[in-house]
């Protein structure tokens, strides 16, 4: 993008749960996505207008940054720290396999008319029971899910297990098996249950040196899944997202996001 172009951006809002097509998008960065033996990688998380570039705002971890192990065994980050412009930390992989690396989150909020004052309530879903009522007057209930990942494998690939909930990618092609001129497909999920027909974007890295996005968008057949030949090597960006009514409460809106760092490799 130009620089008047990052100026018009940076006056738009950011929704976390929500990222917007044309303005800021979130995204953790792996400094390796395969490495031969055990070892370090960093990790940079920001949200920006440029993606995998710094010129927003540090993303913002707290008890949200999950790290599951080859094994399933939960990991804590070393070294972490919020700056101005991102959040960075380090992860130290002793084991062969593959590791996931997600930030998620997950909350309902609902408002509705009380003796002709508007209430407003923010939470989980499991806190919801007793904080609002359900017959209240002009009640509505929004609930959201968002997940941000990325993936780091350590000799060969191991199986990167979905959690069931929210919106996910579930591999079929591995995520750390990604060639140029090869054929990838990914599986989606929304609430473990396949995503059909369901919008995937795909950008390459390098937005900032390109008047254009290049974005590709994919859509997810019956079984809700896509097939790509990745073209060109380098890092990628994927999201996609599910708006709608809750499947599981009644007269509730979701929205579900869902973001991937991807790394291609020349053959």
């Amino acid at each position: 993008m130009k620089p008047k172009q990052h100026l018009a951006a940076a006056a738009l809002a950011l929704s976390l749960v929500t990222p917007a097509a044309h303005s800021h998008e979130a995204w953790l960065l792996p400094s390796s996505t395969v490495l031969s033996s055990p070892g370090y990688v960093t990790f940079d998380g920001a949200v920006s207008n440029d993606i995998f570039y710094f010129n927003y705002r540090p993303m913002v971890m707290r008890d949200n940054l999950a790290i599951t192990a080859p094994d399933g065994s939960p990991l804590q980050p070393e070294s972490l720290l919020q700056g101005k412009l991102r959040t960075v930390f380090d992860l130290h992989l002793q084991t062969p396999g593959t590791y996931r690396v997600a930030l998620a989150s997950a909350s309902v909020m609902a408002s509705w008319k009380e003796n002709g004052e508007t209430k407003r309530w923010r939470g989980t879903a499991a806190e919801m029971e007793g904080k609002v009522p359900a017959a209240a007057e002009e009640l509505v209930i929004r609930e959201g899910s968002s997940r941000i990942e990325t993936f780091v494998t350590v000799g060969r690939p191991t199986e990167a297990k979905p959690t069931g909930s929210g919106l996910e990618l579930v591999p079929v092609t591995h995520p750390n098996d990604l060639y140029v001129g090869d054929p990838a497909t990914f599986a989606f999920t929304a609430n473990g249950k396949p995503a059909a027909n369901l919008e995937v974007t795909v950008i390459h890295a390098g937005t900032r040196y390109r008047d254009q996005l290049e974005k590709l968008t994919l859509v997810t057949d019956a079984e809700g899944r896509v097939t790509h030949t990745w073209q060109a090597p380098g890092m990628y960006y994927l999201k996609a997202s599910v708006d709608g009514m809750s499947e599981t409460r009644k007269n509730v809106e979701r929205r579900l996001s869902y973001v991937a760092t991807l790394e291609v490799l020349a053959q």
